[in-house]
Order: C-alpha cells, then structure tokens, then sequence
C-alpha cells in the first residue's frame, strides 16, 4: 500500500472527529465546513481505494484480496452515510454520529495495512 496517503488520511479523520466532538459539546449543528473537509477526506479515501486495488492486482504477496477489497469498497461508504445521517439529524447527535463515522475511518484504514501486511 502507499506509505503517506493511510496516515494522512488518518490524522485528517481524527481531526474531523475531533471537531465533531466539539460541535456535540457546544451543541452546534454540523455546518459546510466540515462537510466540505470531509468531502476532501472522502476524496483521499478514493485515491487509496484505487491505489489498493491497483496494488493488489499487481502484488504477489499473500492477500486476502477478498478480505481487502471489502475493507476498501466499505471505507468509501461510511462518511457519506454518516454526512447525510447527520444532516437528517437535527439536533447535536447528528454531530456525534459523524464523530463516530470519523473515528471508523482510522480503524477501518488499520485492519487494511494489517492484511496488506500478513499481520
């Protein structure tokens, strides 16, 4: 796998989640600002789900291609239905909902790297 683009797209999906938090605290709703970050975000997640199945189409390592793939296509769907969860979401939680598809992403990015890696 591409060694910057998991981490950066991690520390991106902790800072989402981080101000998601804040807006929870503050009772705020989220506004276009961070759902325009996480659109940047979901971008990246394309750019890694491409460049994974090009890698694993070209590897002749032992991958659980099916295993993978799986991680790859699923991480594109969570902040979008997380982003519109949370705009249907009227009140503070529909901040909280995206806090926690945002701290889905680093996990989802580090069960990847583990079967990429054989771990």
């Amino acid at each position: 796998m591409i060694d910057v683009l998991p981490t950066v797209l991690v520390v991106a999906a902790l800072l989402a989640a981080a101000w998601a938090v804040v807006l929870v605290a503050v009772d705020r709703l989220v506004g276009t600002f961070l759902l325009g970050y996480l659109a940047l975000v979901e971008l990246g997640l394309l750019a890694l789900s491409v460049a994974g199945f090009v890698n694993l189409a070209g590897t002749d390592r032992d991958v659980n291609g099916l295993s993978f793939g799986g991680y790859l296509v699923g991480v594109l769907f969570i902040l979008p239905v997380g982003g519109v969860w949370a705009l249907a979401e009227r009140s503070r939680w529909g901040a909280g909902v995206l806090a926690v598809a945002c701290l889905t992403i680093p996990v989802m990015i580090l069960r990847m790297n583990q079967i990429w890696t054989g771990a």
